[in-house]
C-alpha cells in the first residue's frame, strides 16, 4: 500500500530506533532526563529562543500556548479552516475558556488587512481580543505557505495593537524549506511557536513549544495539568533530536513528489479541479467535478494499492512523506490518472 493519507504515518528511521534503544534517560517530571533536556535546549537554539518544552502532541502544544496568552471570556483570532479550530476538540473553549473569532482567508493566509477588522473594540461590554493564531503551512488550505513579508506585517500590526501572536507551525519546517530560509527567521516575530517532530520530520511521537523562559516555565504547569508530564521520555527525545537536525534537509523531496501527483490531477480538468499554485509543499488537495464522490474515489484508489483521504463530499487529499519514495509517488500518480480518465 502506498499510503498518502498523512505525514503522521511516517515510521522512525533505523537511526531513530537505534538512538531510542540506547538513549540515556531520567525522570523528566523531576527535570532529570538528559536526552530530553538536550532536545529542549537544542530546539530552542534552532528557533533562536530562550527555552522549549516537549509535549506529546501538537494539539497539546497549541492549546497550552493559547491558555498562556489568554484569560477566560476573551477571543482568539484564527483562520476559518485552521487546525486549532477544527481539529483540537474545542479546547479553545473548554481549556482556555475563550471563543474563536474566525477569519476566512484566501489560501489560508491571514494578512494584517484581514486580521485588523476582526480585533474587538476596547469597550467593556464586548469580548476582548487576546491572541492571534497563524497556521504555517496551512493544512486544509493545501499546505500553503505564508510568506515572511506577510508575517512581518502581522507582527508589526499585532505589536502596535498590544496582541501576542502564536504560530501553529506543525509543518513550519516545510514552509521554511519552500521559502529557502531558516525556521528561526521565519518565526522570529511570534511570541510562541509550536512545531511537530512527528509529521514530515518523522519522529514517532512528539511536538515542541518554544518561547521565552518565563512562558515555557508556565507551560510546564499546564502540560502537567493536561497529563503531559512524562517520565523516561528521553526514549522519545532521542528520535526527536534526529528529526530536528537531520530530517528537514530532505523535505524538498516530499514537495517534489507532491508536485508529481498534483500535475497528474491537473491533466484531467474535465473531472478534477486543482489550483497548482496552491501546491507549495507536501499536501495536494483537489475536488471532483460534477458532484463526484470523494469517498468512492478513495475506495477505488485503495483497491489499487493507494491510500488517500476524503476530506469532504467531493475533495481528496494526498500528503507526501519520507516513507513514500519518488518511485512510489510516480506509481500512485499513474493510478490516479487511470481512475480520473474513467471519469
Amino acid at each position: 500500500m502506498i499510503d498518502l493519507r498523512s505525514d503522521t504515518l511516517t515510521r522512525p528511521t533505523p537511526a531513530m530506533r537505534e538512538a531510542m534503544a540506547s538513549a540515556e534517560v531520567g525522570d523528566d517530571v523531576y527535570g532529570e532526563d538528559p536526552t530530553l533536556n538536550r532536545l529542549e535546549r537544542e530546539a530552542a537554539e534552532v528557533f533562536g529562543r530562550e527555552a522549549a518544552i516537549f509535549v506529546p502532541t501538537g494539539t497539546m502544544g497549541n492549546q497550552i500556548a493559547i491558555r498562556l496568552h489568554t484569560q477566560h471570556g476573551q477571543e482568539v483570532i484564527c483562520e476559518s479552516r485552521s487546525h486549532v479550530l477544527d481539529w483540537e476538540m474545542a479546547m479553545i473553549a473548554s481549556f482556555a475558556g475563550c471563543q474563536a473569532r474566525t477569519v476566512a482567508a484566501e489560501r489560508g493566509i491571514l494578512t494584517w488587512e484581514k486580521i485588523r477588522p476582526a480585533i474587538g473594540p476596547k469597550i467593556y461590554y464586548r469580548a476582548q481580543t487576546a491572541l492571534i493564531c497563524i497556521e504555517n503551512t496551512h493544512n486544509m488550505a493545501g499546505g500553503t505557505v505564508t510568506p515572511l513579508a506577510v508575517l512581518e506585517e502581522v507582527w508589526a500590526g499585532a505589536k502596535e495593537a498590544g496582541l501576542p501572536v502564536h504560530l501553529d507551525g506543525a509543518r513550519v519546517f516545510n514552509a521554511a524549506a519552500a521559502l529557502g530560509i531558516s525556521v528561526a527567521k521565519l518565526t522570529s516575530g511570534f511570541d510562541t511557536v509550536m512545531f511537530c517532530l512527528s509529521k514530515g520530520l518523522g519522529a514517532p511521537v512528539g511536538s515542541m513549544l518554544v518561547g521565552s523562559r518565563a512562558v515555557i516555565e508556565q507551560a510546564r504547569i499546564h502540560r502537567k495539568a493536561l497529563g503531559g508530564g512524562m517520565r523516561q521520555a528521553g526514549v522519545l527525545a532521542a528520535a526527536g533530536l534526529i528529526a530536528l537536525h537531520e530530517m528537514p534537509k530532505r523535505l524538498g523531496e516530499d514537495h517534489a513528489n507532491a508536485r508529481v501527483l498534483a500535475e497528474v490531477v491537473a491533466a484531467h480538468p474535465a473531472v478534477a479541479e486543482i489550483d497548482l499554485d496552491v501546491v507549495q509543499t507536501n499536501i495536494v488537495i483537489f475536488s471532483l467535478r460534477e458532484g463526484g464522490d470523494a469517498a468512492a474515489f478513495v475506495a477505488a484508489l485503495k483497491e489499487k494499492g493507494v491510500a488517500a483521504s476524503a476530506i469532504g463530499p467531493h475533495s481528496i487529499r494526498f500528503v507526501t512523506h519520507f516513507d513514500v519514495s519518488s518511485a512510489e509517488c510516480v506509481r500512485a500518480a499513474a493510478v490516479v490518472s487511470e481512475l480520473l480518465a474513467k471519469g
